[in-house]
């Protein structure tokens, strides 16, 4: 034990292990190489596939395709407003519901009165205006005007009700329609339950046409009043007899047909008194 060497427990690194060290760097680096050649061959790759966005050919497909779509949606948005599918549905009025409508004469000294004493004896065509100064009831006030002769014939008087009294609006409306005129102060005749066109209105076909048809006709109106509540017009018979025809405006310048008025005044059956049965 003496004589001998003393090993040592420290392991020696042989040139193998600095081959294998050395041979480890290298790796790192070549793969580091790689990755580096695999990022700009990438990157080119996301160029090239991107440049077709420098295309202005590009650009104005898409623009025409936004145009195409927004077109679309405007023409099947004007074929909707075209179409019933939006217009809130009339409810019919009874005669016990107009019966009971508070009217107001236009005197200087206004008097309040039921709505059935209009119809109490001969009935009455009553027509409720949707605003006085608007060219479309005028003309429809003209039309009902017309068959003033063949109602008084029939002894069946011609009334108009409109829901507000402003400036000279009636007055001005009274070359138009021979009747005499109420005040509808809880526009209960634009009832049971109250239906309004908004500016949907202005982009119905039918409602341009009936613009038209005014124009010309030679009618003129104004902008004053509310004029989005829609009106009507009533044919009803004498006493108890009941409502004969009901015409509820669906648009703008939706006006009754004035035969049908007229067939309908001609189905009223006027009361007599006891007196007159003598």
């Amino acid at each position: 034990m003496g004589g001998g060497r003393v090993r040592s427990s420290t392991p020696r690194v042989g040139r193998g292990s600095k081959r294998a060290g050395g041979r480890c760097e290298q790796d790192v680096f070549h793969r580091g190489l790689c990755e580096s050649c695999d990022l700009r061959q990438g990157g080119l790759r996301l160029r090239a596939e991107m440049s077709f966005l420098q295309d202005p050919s590009f650009f104005a497909l898409g623009m025409w395709s936004i145009g195409a779509g927004a077109l679309g949606a405007a023409a099947v948005a004007l074929l909707l407003a075209n179409t019933d599918i939006f217009l809130s549905k009339p409810q019919q009025a009874t005669l016990e519901y107009l019966e009971e409508i508070d009217l107001k004469t236009l005197e200087k000294e206004p008097r309040t009165f039921k709505a059935k004493e209009l119809w109490a004896k001969n009935g009455a065509v009553i027509m409720a205006v949707r605003r006085p100064g608007c060219f479309l009831c005028r003309e429809e006030a003209a039309d009902l005007s017309s068959l003033k002769p063949k109602l008084d014939e029939l002894g069946v008087p011609l009334y108009a009700v409109v829901k507000e009294q402003i400036r000279t609006e009636v007055k001005d409306f009274q070359p138009y329609f021979k009747g005499e005129i109420f005040l509808d102060e809880k526009k209960k005749f634009y009832g049971p339950q109250r239906r309004k066109m908004m500016f949907m209105g202005f982009v119905r076909l039918g409602v341009w046409t009936n613009f038209f048809r005014a124009r010309n006709g030679g009618f003129s109106g104004n902008l004053e009043g509310e004029g989005f509540i829609l009106g009507g017009v009533f044919v009803v018979g004498s006493g108890k007899q009941g409502i004969l025809l009901e015409h509820r405006e669906k648009e703008f310048g939706d006006k009754v047909n004035p035969v049908s008025v007229l067939e309908a005044a001609k189905k009223i059956k006027p009361q007599t008194s006891a007196s007159e049965k003598k």
